[in-house]
């Protein structure tokens, strides 16, 4: 499941939100390979190039009066922002954002979504 937000008033997607269960094959990367989420921002914003992770580094985040380990990759593309942390509920959350950086106050504004938005009826 993906959220995208329109920050930019008609002018295409700027941020995606993706949460994954515990085993979504979408989880499992090759080396170098992009989350999916970054994948359908280029799609979204129709941006064909290759793109690739070239690095990743864990940050601490405090989070109230928890500690938050977010994962910070480091693109190819450098307008492409994106992060992964993992829930208590074993849900990984990859944030990608276009040509803005992503605050550690995004984090805060994330809740998980009841699970009635989810049930078909």
């Amino acid at each position: 499941m993906f959220l995208r937000y329109d920050l930019f008033g008609g002018r295409g997607p700027a941020m995606i939100i993706g949460n994954l269960p515990e085993g979504s094959p979408a989880r499992e990367l090759a080396d170098g390979q992009i989350p999916f989420e970054v994948a359908q921002l280029l799609a979204a914003l129709e941006n064909d190039e290759p793109v690739e992770v070239l690095d990743t580094e864990d940050v601490p985040v405090m989070q109230g009066d928890n500690l938050l380990i977010v994962r910070r990759l480091k693109l190819s593309e450098s307008r492409i922002s994106c992060v992964q942390f993992d829930r208590s509920d074993n849900v990984l959350v990859t944030i990608a954002s276009w040509d803005r950086p992503i605050t550690d106050d995004l984090y805060a504004l994330l809740k998980p979504l009841p699970a009635e938005l989810f049930q078909q009826g």
